[in-house]
């Protein structure tokens, strides 16, 4: 099985891409600290809403939240979703619109936690709550959880998905797959398209993402196994899918992982989109590629559910 495809840039997407890349460029490495979360949370409010949603404030598992639900679910089936934000920024109610998209083409409801951040919670206090999300789903009558997250929360999605399939976690839930987009896998920052890849993204680059991550981390170890699931236990893994953006200094983050995933017997793909920046899935209604890639998402999740059944 090839674990890898990939996707190359929709020539109806190049001009799109270009305007926005000069626009954004200037901004390169300089979202930081607790000021960056209005203008975080401004930009996914600007994704593009669905009008055949709706949303609910809940508190699962101790942890407050928002649920997001289409017109058609099973009322015993859930996405666990986990928020982007370098464990620093992002809420609930601004992923509202982004979750809508996967909710919607996933025909499952969704919950989004509002799990604490740092550096005024840091580690582990977010594995904790999405811990804690998870039980609090399964002891609400939820029989069937996939999980998802992006970024950050992709970092927590592989974190949660180890903890909750090892032999000795028990719960009333089953685990049917994991999907995640531009996942931060390894805190060590070891990934070579850091360097390799810091031309062509126009948002990061390897020192912001380090004052993310000390942040982050408060000192803990970059490569326990709650912190880096490239580090943590593959056995017993459910599907996993991974999308990611060639233009990311993060790509071999989601590279890496899936290799070692593979190795380990776990059916586990990547899908590389050419062309493409982090968080573009968040550009749906402007480019193709966000489109598709949701399509994607939203396929793998109804097909996990149904195999769940």
């Amino acid at each position: 099985m090839n674990h890898v495809v990939t996707h190359p840039l929709d020539p109806e997407d190049a001009a799109p891409m270009n305007a926005f890349r000069a626009m954004v460029i200037p901004l390169r490495g300089k979202l930081s600290g607790i000021e960056a979360r209005a203008p975080f949370d401004a930009v996914m409010e600007r994704v593009a809403p669905r009008d055949d949603v709706t949303f609910e404030a809940d508190t699962v598992g101790g942890i407050p939240g928002l649920w997001v639900r289409p017109a058609q679910f099973r009322s015993d089936e859930a996405i666990l979703y986990l928020h982007a934000g370098w464990f620093s920024l992002g809420t609930a109610n601004a992923y509202r619109h982004l979750v809508a998209h996967v909710a919607a083409r996933s025909s499952a409801q969704a919950f989004i936690p509002d799990y604490r951040l740092a550096p005024e919670h840091p580690f582990p206090a977010a594995t904790d709550d999405v811990l804690a999300s998870y039980r609090g789903l399964s002891k609400i009558g939820i029989q069937r959880i996939a999980i998802a997250g992006d970024s950050a929360g992709g970092n927590l999605a592989l974190v949660l998905a180890s903890s909750v399939t090892a032999d000795d976690f028990r719960a009333n839930a089953i685990l049917v797959g994991v999907v995640v987009q531009s996942p931060l896998t390894d805190l060590s920052l070891e990934s070579q398209t850091y360097e390799t890849r810091a031309e062509a993204d126009p948002f990061f680059t390897r020192a912001q993402a380090a004052d993310f991550v000390t942040a982050y981390l408060d000192g803990a170890d970059p490569k326990h196994p709650l912190a880096s699931p490239l580090y943590a236990r593959f056995s017993g893994l459910p599907a996993i899918r991974v999308h990611v953006g060639d233009d990311e200094v993060l790509l071999d983050d989601s590279r890496r992982y899936v290799e070692r995933a593979a190795a380990a017997g776990i059916d586990a793909r990547l899908d590389v989109w050419m062309g493409m920046p982090h968080g573009f899935v968040g550009s749906v209604g402007q480019l193709k590629a966000s489109a598709r890639a949701l399509d994607a998402i939203g396929a793998f999740l109804a097909s996990a559910f149904r195999g769940g059944s």
